[in-house]
Parts: C-alpha cells; structure tokens; sequence
C-alpha cells in the first residue's frame, strides 16, 4: 500500500514538471544548452550639435519649473554653446539633424550668429536651406519674409526637439494679421512639447491673444491652466503684470459672473501669490479710471494682508485713490488718504499718493462762479492723474525677483504680440 502512494506521487510530479521542461526553464532550452545572449538595441549616438541643444533644452525646461538657478546659468550655457557651434566644420551642416539644431538653438535663444555661419559654410541641404533663411529673418525682424519662408514647414514633421519651437515662432509671425491661426499654432507648439518652457511660453501668449479677441471663456479657461502648472516659473513674473493689466477690462464690481470668473482664477494660487495679483489689478484698473475694479481688487488684497504690512498700506491707497472720485464717498478717501505715511511706500505709490492728494484739493475747489462749496466729483471713468514721471505697476519682491530678465525669445515674441 505505501510503495503504491510512493508511485502515485511520484508521476503526479512528473506530470506537473512536464510543462515546465517544455517550455525551459528560463536558464536553456529543453535539453539544457545555454540561453543564447540578448542582443542589446540598437542606439544611434547623436551629434554634438544635437546633444548641445538638448542640454540647452533640458535647462531651459527647470526655468519653466521654477529654478532661479538655471535661468541665471542659460546665459554662460548660451555662450559656450554657440562657440561649439561656431567652431564646427562646415560638414556638419550637411546632415539634416544638425541643421535643424542649430535652428533650434538660434530660436531657443542663441541668436542669427550660428545661423549666419551655416549659410556661409554652403554645404547646408537643398531641403534645410528655407528653414534657416526664415529663422534668421524672423530673428533680425524681417518678419514678412520669415513668415513666407517658414511658412513650408510643418512643425509635426519636424524631431521633437525644434517643433515645438518653430510652431511658437511659426505663431510669432502670424499674431497680427491672423489671430485665429496663431492660436492653433500655439495649441500646436503646447501639444508638441508638454511639459517644457516651450509649452510655457505658448501658453502665456496664447492668454494674451485670446483676451485681445475678447474670447473671455478661454481666457479664463487658460489661465487656470497656467496658474496651476507654471505658477512657479520663472517668467511667471511676466505673466502676472500682463494677466493684471488684461483682467481690467472687466468691471467686476458690476457683474457677479465676472466676480466670480475672477475668483476661480485666482483661487489656484497661494494667497501670497492672489494677494500680490489683486494688488496688481487695483493699480493697474486705477491706472485705466476703473474705479470699481480698483475698488474691488484692493479690498479683496486687504483680506489677504497682514494689517501693518507693505501689501496692507498699498491696498489701503488703491482703495483710497478710487473712492476719492465715487460718488459721496469722497469723505472716506480723502480721510484714508491723509491718513497713509508716504515714507511706508515705493517711489511709484508715493508718487501716486501725491497724485490723488493733488485730486483731491481740485475736487474740494469749487469751480469759478460756483455757489456751493461741495465736492464736485470727476467722473468715475477718470483715471487719477499721472504724476510728475512715468508710473509703474507695483513690483512685490516674489514677482521682482521673477522678472530678472527675459529670454532672448520672449522678448521677440513680446515684440510681436498684439
């Protein structure tokens, strides 16, 4: 009976190891040979002008990202890349690869100079020659004949690292005479580079150039889209001042819906961030005789500051300059006027503490034959005066330090916006 279940076990695991030894184990085939040795993939190894731009690139995207650090090292990387280039062999600007680099680099920031060398050379492609032409012009400002010349090319034929740069610049050059047009191209330029400084800047403009057609579901809609992904970049600072500027087209204070619009803007935000933005709007809607507008925004900064603070004062005067020109409530601003300490401010706030002072002594001089001595109040649409010199908008340290310079590339496309 026992030498009986000895032999049953004993086919029950012959039975259950069959398939494995079918099939191998893992370490050789069926009848025990070494496996064979995996044939690793194959990896063209890139060029120098190619693995140069990438490095360029990869530095580029922590800026989008946020690192004051890289932005202040793209300058020297800038620099010694385009020695690199520049010491190339002509040779190497004849594979298609290296052309399109060296495009990319020029439009990422690095100037005509590497592309004005590989035109001289004259051994770029039949194919590549268009597109180098048109990205010197669009960087020396010809912009017609750069918008002609790149007009040939399609950023999704291009390799991943100028494709989305040229759709950018492709938009750059068509902002003015076809809106619509740069706003596909810039949803192009997003879609072909997530995630990176190009996306970045394609999604900022587009802000702005949906906003001048007055589309103000997708303004709305985008910037909650960069409010919450590139907030911390490094060109943010940008951003913010144009976005303010942008937002005083609308009267909040009259409308619940836009209140509410605005809200859900900046309510992704941290509240040192929304604080600065309200503040930013006041001034700028004060700048623009938007007396509801500043009204609003610099109450709305006053929550969010702490009550002897910088922020807390300039809120104070934002709110005090709009209501000196509101109907019966001159009073109440002109007391939170006299009531603020000049030496509290920025030069461009004192100056405009000045300014509604001045305002507020013509407002209280009757006019020539007048028989009452009461306040003649200016219209609501009027801005306060300009001081003695050219204001700007408040500049909070965080949004200061964001704005230490832009690049090569955002300046022209600034140069082009709308």
């Amino acid at each position: 009976m026992r030498t009986t279940r000895r032999l049953a076990a004993a086919v029950a695991l012959c039975l259950l190891a069959a398939p494995a030894l079918a099939a191998g184990d893992g370490h050789g085939d069926a009848h025990g040979a070494p496996p064979k040795p995996v044939e690793p993939l194959p990896v063209t190894p890139r060029s120098l002008p190619v693995e140069l731009v990438r490095t360029l690139q990869l530095l580029q995207d922590r800026i989008a990202r946020g690192s004051t650090q890289a932005h202040l090292a793209q300058r020297a990387l800038l620099g010694h890349i385009e020695s690199r280039l520049l010491a190339a062999e002509p040779e190497t600007w004849a594979l298609p690869e290296n052309a399109r680099a060296g495009v990319a680099f020029g439009l990422a920031g690095g100037g005509p100079a590497v592309l004005r060398r590989m035109l001289d050379g004259g051994r770029l492609g039949e194919a590549d020659a268009p597109l180098v032409l048109g990205a010197l012009a669009y960087l020396e400002g010809r912009e017609r004949e750069a918008r002609t010349l790149l007009a040939r090319f399609d950023p999704r034929e291009m390799p991943a690292s100028l494709a989305g740069q040229l759709a950018l610049t492709q938009a750059a050059v068509l902002v003015r005479e076809a809106p619509v047009r740069a706003v596909a191209l810039l949803d192009l330029a997003r879609l072909l580079a997530p995630g990176t400084l190009v996306e970045e800047g394609a999604l900022r403009r587009q802000i702005f150039v949906v906003a001048q057609g007055g589309d103000a579901q997708r303004f709305e809609t985008l910037s909650i889209q960069y409010l919450r992904r590139f907030r911390r970049s490094v060109y943010a600072g940008n951003f913010r001042q144009r976005f303010a500027a942008a937002l005083t087209r609308l009267d909040f204070a009259s409308d619940g819906a836009r209140t509410a619009q605005l809200e859900r803007m900046l309510d992704e935000i941290e509240p040192e961030g929304r604080r600065d933005l309200y503040l930013l709007v006041a001034r700028a809607a004060l700048d623009q005789g938007r007396r509801g507008t500043a009204l609003f925004a610099a109450e709305r900064a006053a929550s969010l500051a702490e009550a002897e603070s910088r922020p807390a004062a300039q809120a104070r005067l934002y709110r005090a300059a709009a209501l000196i020109v509101a109907e019966g409530r001159f009073e109440e601003g002109l007391d939170a006027l006299r009531s603020l300490e000049r030496g509290l401010f920025a030069e461009s706030d004192a100056q405009l503490l000045d300014a509604a002072l001045s305002t507020a002594r013509q407002i209280r001089t009757p006019a020539p034959g007048s028989a009452s001595p009461s306040p003649t109040v200016p219209s609501p649409a009027a801005p306060i005066p300009a001081a003695s010199s050219p204001r700007a908008l408040p500049e909070p340290a965080a949004i200061g330090r964001a704005q230490e310079a832009l690049a090569r590339i955002d300046r022209m496309m600034d140069r082009n916006a709308p």
